[in-house]
């Protein structure tokens, strides 16, 4: 039996414990999902108002950048419409959303993407969860060092240096320097496969089980087996 990569999620009432400052009350907000958007924004139905939450203390890539699309995707199939949610506010931005930790299942959403390197730790937000940034760190070297998804290119660009303009430095010939698959998967990991990005069925069982919670959909008939017509 395979062990898993990651470490036990935390629990809705421990990082609960966690999130909340001495002397500081969250009320936690129960609802429903009505929708997605980029890698760390959500829309959630609390009697029949709708509310947009922005994920805590995480940033994921930018639509545009890579890794952008797969961050969606990935946070569209961990909370697909209608998924029950609760929500630990923990401030407020300036576009006025709510600004939380969002639990589905009895599981931080927030730090399983960091977890699996769909998001990364947004340290200048990091003390809205004063006693879970250790764990939210931890995850994120944990990803580093696998080069799980966005962490699998050569030079990532921080989402909050993309949305400054940066991009990646050029290589020595004047292009941009590829990023390298993780693990040498085909480049589609760095974005989104699908079977016919890869040279065998092999190739795409491998992807399949090194990256938990099959973000690519590549396992449509969900019986553990891919792209069997490769």
């Amino acid at each position: 039996m395979l062990r898993s990569p990651f470490p036990a999620l935390l629990s809705v009432t421990a990082l609960t414990l966690n999130l909340v400052a001495p002397g500081a009350i969250a009320q936690p907000v129960s609802g429903t999902i009505v929708s997605t958007g980029d890698g760390d924004t959500l829309r959630v139905n609390q009697n029949g108002q709708t509310i947009t939450i922005r994920l805590a203390c995480i940033d994921s890539p930018e639509a545009s950048q890579p890794g952008g699309e797969a961050a969606a995707n990935r946070l569209r199939q961990l909370l697909p419409q209608g998924q029950a949610v609760q929500v630990i506010p923990v401030d407020a931005d300036r576009y006025g959303r709510t600004v939380g930790v969002v639990f589905a299942n009895g599981r931080s959403v927030n730090l399983q993407l960091v977890q699996e390197g769909y998001a990364v730790v947004y340290q200048q937000f990091l003390s809205n969860c004063p006693n879970s940034r250790n764990e939210l760190i931890a995850a994120e070297n944990q990803a580093k060092a696998a080069r799980r998804n966005f962490w699998a290119q050569a030079n990532p660009v921080m989402p909050w240096d993309w949305r400054q303009g940066q991009r990646p430095a050029p290589s020595s010939s004047g292009r941009s320097a590829p990023a390298q698959p993780a693990a040498n998967f085909p480049p589609c990991v760095n974005l989104d496969c699908d079977c016919g990005d890869f040279a065998s069925q092999a190739e795409a069982q491998r992807v399949f089980n090194f990256f938990p919670g099959d973000p690519f959909r590549l396992d449509r008939d969900g019986d553990g087996r891919v792209c069997e017509g490769r």
